[in-house]
């Protein structure tokens, strides 16, 4: 199992990074057939071959994902998507 981290600091503020957050989570769930579970501030995403988290703080985002076997292999291009996709959702 192969583990993915991403942290993005920003000075958005809670509520506005979260409202950020929500519309790339919508998205990404769209796109790659994931399931979202919100719990406050932290979303609990998942699909076949991959779980993980996505933390909104005051100054921060962090997103942590664990991929099964099979997507492992690409794990190093679903890092570069999940920084790119931050890095635009909090520009």
């Amino acid at each position: 199992m192969t583990q993915i981290s991403v942290e993005r600091k920003h000075s958005l503020g809670r509520d506005a990074a979260r409202q950020k957050a929500e519309a790339l989570v919508d998205k990404l769930a769209r796109e790659y057939d994931l399931k979202a579970s919100w719990h406050g501030d932290r979303v609990e995403v998942k699909r076949s071959g991959a779980n993980g988290s996505v933390l909104i703080g005051e100054d921060s985002i962090k997103v942590e994902l664990k991929l099964g076997m099979m997507l492992s292999m690409m794990s190093g291009t679903i890092k570069s998507e999940i920084e790119r996709a931050l890095d635009k959702a909090l520009a």
